[in-house]
């Protein structure tokens, strides 16, 4: 069987990618794809990673999962989703690694499934607003000691990506950039269902309808349907195009009110974001889904 699993990352995807897979699980069930409803698996995957930590599963612990997750349901592969696979968000960041827990959670995961295929799905966001996202939910004082004392700027998803890998080489990891999400919305679901290209999903452009006025959304369905014979690349210039004139800015604008975060720290987060990005981006067994 082939095992997907979404970790998040935290403030990514707000359970839109979830709810995009249900939309569609009649549709992916048709083509073997199982996308059990979370309140199956959550829970109980939780519970069954963090006793890992003490002893290793039970050997029939693979069965008893899946049958409560596919309860009778027949699969050749499923998709399962949990923001808080590695964490917390008040955890996130310790011994200046962002989710240092990541590693041997995927392990454990893997341990689950010996002879499955798994697969690990996760967004990214910048550093400099995502630092700030989590650190809302922590219940330190001060953005130093939520930080465990690091620097953002020395805080490099690359490392975590790194870590998984290194330990678990068997595992296929897929990343993309938050930031880009709009453009490439559809091809994340796609390739979590392990669809060919332009297969159409419904729901392929929920995010997007979020965070663009319903006047561009309406101009946008108008525009698609008049085109219907866009190649992909032609499908995000348009999608990009429209968000540059129709984009709540509301939606995708985060005002940042910390002590000492300045423009030019976020700039520079930025900037090292990218290039730590590109690197991912060059590590074996690692797929980036760009624009």
């Amino acid at each position: 069987m082939q095992v997907i699993v979404h970790t998040g990352a935290h403030y990514t995807d707000e359970e839109r990618l979830m709810k995009c897979l249900l939309k569609n699980k009649q549709a992916f069930s048709d083509l073997g794809v199982a996308v059990p409803g979370p309140g199956k698996y959550r829970k109980l995957l939780r519970q069954t990673l963090i006793a890992m930590r003490k002893s290793a599963a039970d050997p029939d612990a693979r069965e008893v999962l899946l049958d409560a997750i596919l309860d009778e349901e027949t699969a050749d592969r499923v998709i399962l989703s949990n923001t808080n696979f590695f964490g917390a968000p008040r955890a996130a960041v310790r011994r200046g690694k962002i989710y240092p827990a990541a590693a041997e959670r995927m392990s454990h995961f893997q341990q689950l499934f010996p002879d499955d295929e798994v697969e690990m799905f996760m967004g990214l966001r910048d550093p400099g607003s995502f630092l700030p996202a989590i650190y809302k939910e922590s219940p330190k004082d001060e953005l130093h000691d939520f930080l465990d004392g690091a620097d953002p700027r020395e805080l490099r998803w690359s490392n975590t990506i790194r870590d998984i890998k290194e330990a678990n080489p068997g595992i296929s990891v897929t990343v993309w950039c938050n930031e880009d999400t709009p453009m490439i919305w559809s091809q994340i679901v796609r390739d979590m269902a392990g669809m060919e290209p332009f297969s159409e999903i419904e729901g392929a452009y929920d995010l997007l309808s979020d965070i663009i006025s319903p006047q561009g959304m309406a101009r946008f369905e108008t525009y698609l349907t008049s085109h219907p014979a866009m190649t992909e690349v032609q499908r995000r210039r348009v999608i990009s195009a429209f968000l540059d004139k129709f984009a709540l800015e509301d939606e995708i604008v985060e005002e940042l009110d910390l002590p000492g975060w300045t423009d030019a720290l976020v700039g520079e987060l930025t900037d090292i974001y990218e290039e730590d990005v590109l690197e991912i981006s060059r590590m074996p067994g690692v797929q980036l889904i760009s624009p």
